[in-house]
């Protein structure tokens, strides 16, 4: 399968960051404001945005830690990602639909990647075979970790898995969403999430206007 990168249809944007790192409140300030204006936007999140991604996501972000090894979580995220492809994100970029998802295969090539084990490899394999496809523009939020992390555990929304591996866990996160942004400047906007949430999503609001001009 041959990835498709500014595939024609509506326009595909992904957020990413670490755990707590306030991706999910900017996706979804992002995408009601594009709908304030007008636009036909879808807002999505992974693991999930599908009924059966709903499920695995029960499966890989509850429980204990060590639950599942590295190389199954990478199936368990692919084949997730694999049904929201086909019957949500697909069918509404196809329509000309603007879709904003909270992470995609890049948490995937970081968390599972590039953190557990030297699995890339392994990661990027699956995805030219089984996804094929990249957004368009990526929002990677950069923030502290030890503040992300009490963020994180904060919320108590039973889904920490991944935040109780712990602080060490979360810098390397970092480091690789870091490193993932450095090597793909022409997808990945880095934004500094340690500010208040007004000055994070003006920034990315003027990203955003621009690359739309751009598309127009």
């Amino acid at each position: 399968m041959t990835a498709q990168h500014g595939a024609p249809g509506g326009l595909f944007v992904s957020f990413e960051g670490i755990d707590g790192s306030g991706k999910s409140t900017q996706s979804r300030t992002l995408a009601a404001r594009l709908k304030s204006s007008g636009l036909d936007v879808v807002l999505t999140r992974e693991p999930g945005g599908s009924p059966g991604a709903e499920e695995i996501r029960q499966l890989v972000l509850t429980g204990d830690p060590g639950r599942w090894s590295a190389e199954t979580e990478i199936l368990l995220f692919t084949a997730a990602r694999r049904d929201h492809l086909e019957r949500l994100i697909n069918p509404a970029l196809a329509k000309g639909q603007t879709v904003i998802t909270d992470r995609f295969a890049d948490s995937t090539r970081v968390y599972q990647g590039a953190t557990r084990g030297d699995l890339r490899s392994l990661v990027d394999k699956l995805h030219d075979l089984m996804i094929g496809r990249e957004p368009d523009l990526t929002f990677i939020i950069d923030m502290d970790p030890a503040v992300a992390l009490a963020r994180g555990l904060g919320r108590g929304s039973g889904e920490d898995r991944f935040e109780d591996f712990g602080l060490g866990f979360q810098e390397t996160l970092r480091h690789g969403f870091l490193a993932l942004a450095k090597a793909n400047p022409d997808r990945c906007l880095l934004i500094d999430g340690n500010r208040e949430a007004e000055a994070v999503e003006a920034e990315i609001a003027a990203h955003m206007q621009a690359r739309l001009r751009v598309l127009v």
